[in-house]
């Protein structure tokens, strides 16, 4: 792709071809997930539209101008006006083709994607999974020389990367950032040499052929797979939810707490999560009501005590949420006395849903040996019912789910491989 700067800006946007701009910056894990992408795609609509790319660092002025707050940042652009919707953080491929198509039209689109060529990538392992368990198995193969494929529908860290602190990770005296955890241990891994396929679409996963599809045209084939899925917030599947999902209803403390300075913020749960998260929380909001289900809390001591100490925190026990709406530019949490039956509505300006996780795995749970959970069942080398398939981290069936067990699971099933394909 070409290369411009913040002078070159106006004449190449206000060109004859449309024009597709990358906002990208340097020590950027998402910018560099991106970039094979864009140069593929470059290949194919080059023709229709004209590619370049922009380093955002050094072209500051420009994109705060542009309200490019963020890197990678893809803009459209047609005859000098911005078109289609701005796409940022880790974009998929299909994402881009979406884009684009309005601008070439579907059907134009459509015929170009159907001759592209299927691509058959061959590797010893192949991780689904960038959180901490797989980003660790993919460390231990790359190191003992096993080309290593590192598949993600996100970017690396899942769960942990939205973490706030972190607090008990061993190594590190102060509590460490979620996320600047997860981007040392990604850098680390693929700095080793494990080839990254991330923020893809994952079209298909056939355990026993031990093949993945990514993208609708590329196809991972490996000797070994390594599960490392993780877990997804569990819902409360209760009206208003999925509608308010993103404006005022949020799983993530560390994306969206910034967004309720001094205001009210409702929380759901009372486990681990919900009262440590609260913690973050009650720095940006002026009120926080946690409202649980039970008539104690169940999260660890400290983190009660924290809560119970924090002036802004007050508590709503045995209730349970309802339902949601919005009144105005408010939202409302009806919730029900467990114990009276009674309903009441309280007026909140956002709402954390913090109730525990569930296993990531929609896309191949009738092929494995489960646990009564929904848990993957494995035994001491983390090998599940499928030969020549293991699973590492929080999906497996375990009595303690954290950082640290789902490193040590990523670690035993690594060398357990190697000394296999050795």
């Amino acid at each position: 792709m070409r290369e411009i700067k913040a002078s070159e800006f106006n004449d190449v946007t206000v060109g004859s071809k449309p024009v597709l701009v990358d906002f990208y910056s340097t020590d950027c894990p998402p910018c560099d997930a991106l970039a094979p992408k864009m140069d593929g795609l470059e290949k194919l609509f080059g023709k229709d539209i004209t590619f370049v790319k922009i380093f955002r660092q050094k072209n500051r002025e420009l994109a705060e101008s542009l309200g490019v707050r963020s890197s990678p940042t893809l803009l459209f652009y047609e005859g000098g006006k911005e078109v289609c919707q701005r796409l940022s953080g880790g974009i998929k491929r299909s994402d881009i083709i979406r884009e684009i198509s309005h601008i070439t039209g579907k059907e134009k689109a459509e015929k170009i994607m159907a001759g592209v060529k299927p691509v058959i990538t061959e590797t010893d392992v192949a991780i689904l999974g960038a959180g901490p368990g797989g980003l660790t198995a993919g460390l231990y193969l790359c190191q003992a020389k096993i080309n290593t494929t590192l598949i993600d529908v996100a970017l690396p860290g899942g769960y942990m990367a939205t973490t706030h602190m972190i607090s008990n990770y061993p190594g590190f005296i102060e509590p460490q950032p979620g996320y600047m955890l997860s981007h040392s241990m990604s850098e680390q891994t693929r700095k080793c040499g494990t080839v990254y396929r991330v923020a893809v679409d994952v079209s298909k996963i056939d355990l026993e052929k031990k093949e993945i599809i990514i993208d609708d045209y590329e196809t991972v084939r490996a000797k070994k797979i390594i599960i490392a899925t993780g877990t997804s917030p569990r819902k409360l599947d209760i009206p208003g939810e999925q509608e308010f999902l993103g404006n005022g209803i949020s799983y993530c403390a560390t994306c969206d707490a910034k967004y309720y300075d001094n205001k009210d913020v409702v929380i759901i749960g009372g486990g681990n999560s919900a009262i440590e998260e609260s913690a973050f929380i009650s720095k940006f909001a002026s009120r926080i009501i946690i409202v649980h289900q039970f008539d104690q809390l169940q999260a660890n001591r400290n983190a009660q005590e924290k809560a119970f100490s924090d002036p802004k925190i007050s508590f709503l026990f045995s209730h349970e949420p309802r339902s949601f709406s919005r009144k105005g530019d408010k939202m409302e949490v009806e919730v029900e006395g467990l114990k009276t039956g009674k309903r009441k509505n309280i007026q909140t300006d956002g709402i954390f849903i913090f109730i525990g996780l569930i296993p990531n795995l929609a896309m191949f749970k009738d092929k494995l040996e489960l646990d009564a959970w929904g848990y993957i069942k494995t035994d001491e080398d983390m090998k599940t019912s499928i030969e020549g398939v293991y699973s590492v981290g929080d999906i497996n069936s375990k009595k303690y789910r954290q950082i640290t067990t789902a490193v040590a699971d990523g670690t035993i099933a690594a060398i357990a491989i190697t000394r296999e394909l050795e």
